[in-house]
């Protein structure tokens, strides 16, 4: 049994989806299906069931799932010792981040973090705050870039960065007043707003400051794209409230940002699995000057 078989079939079991999975593993579609039916006919059974979505793991292989990720956590467990010996970090380091996330600048850290361990495969995956962390939970990733109050309950947080939210609107908006004016929530109740959808941290940040003033927003278009989010604004009417740092992102030039009265922190940590033990990959980039180094989460 090969180990890139298994590597092959975890992630189409993880994405339920083989054109997701291949684009992952930046493979083509059709060797990825040659290498899973390779692994059904060395295993005599079916791992996988198709359906109109994709595919779903049979019994056989939801049995085979568990004992695959440990095969291959072992076999890293394995490259690590032997580069431990040679005083080299290797190995593969799945990262998750979120798009534009200010001064903590994640690809910015792993370029560095690249030019400093060369023998790291990186692997980068984009995703709101909330879909990182369950991720995290699942061992689909190693470490992520995270902003929001989500859920972390088994992980660990080191926070890297934080910034206030600021309401943005184009500049023929009635709110395109003077700066030094903060706006109330309650002032908003009758605007439209766009924004991203709800695992997006900075959304996460903004429903629970409007829940507590008892502002019920109306949201007009929900997006996954922080640039496209600028654009809708300067078309108007609609406005959004986003980190203080978009507001000053070349696609945001020419909009107008006011304050809010109310303290909306968007707060941007690392996280990481907190009942394993972190690769060395993981460690190293832990350690970088980027992430903090000596700080504790």
């Amino acid at each position: 049994m090969e180990l890139r078989h298994l590597e092959h079939f975890v992630a189409v079991a993880e994405e339920r989806n083989v054109t997701r999975a291949a684009a992952r593993l930046h493979l083509a579609q059709s060797g990825l299906s040659v290498s899973v039916r390779a692994l059904e006919r060395e295993l005599g059974a079916e791992l996988f069931v198709r359906t109109a979505r994709g595919v779903d793991l049979t019994d056989a292989g939801r049995a085979l799932l568990r004992e695959a990720r440990r095969t291959l956590d072992s076999a890293a467990a394995a490259r690590e010792a032997v580069a431990r010996v040679r005083d080299v970090v290797a190995g593969t380091l799945r990262v998750g981040t979120e798009q534009c996330m200010g001064a903590a600048d994640p690809f910015g850290t792993l370029m560095e973090f690249g030019a400093r361990h060369p023998s790291v495969d990186v692997h980068v995956e984009q995703a709101g705050s909330s879909l990182l962390l369950e991720r995290l939970r699942q061992g689909r990733l190693d470490v992520a870039f995270v902003a929001g109050p989500g859920d972390s309950s088994g992980l660990r947080l080191r926070e890297l960065a934080r910034e206030p939210m600021v309401l943005l609107c184009a500049p023929e908006h009635r709110l395109a007043g003077a700066r030094e004016e903060p706006v109330e929530p309650a002032a908003l109740a009758e605007e439209v707003f766009v924004d991203l959808r709800p695992h997006w941290g900075s959304r996460q940040v903004a429903d629970a400051a409007f829940d507590a003033a008892g502002v019920r927003r109306v949201i007009a278009m929900q997006l996954d794209d922080v640039h496209k989010l600028l654009e809708v604004v300067g078309r108007g009417p609609a406005v959004a409230v986003v980190p203080r740092s978009v507001a000053d992102k070349d696609q945001a030039r020419g909009l107008r940002w006011r304050a809010l009265t109310t303290s909306l922190v968007w707060e941007v940590s690392v996280a990481w699995p907190a009942h394993s033990r972190p690769s060395a990959a993981v460690r190293a980039l832990l350690e970088s000057p980027r992430v903090g180094g000596d700080r504790r989460g």
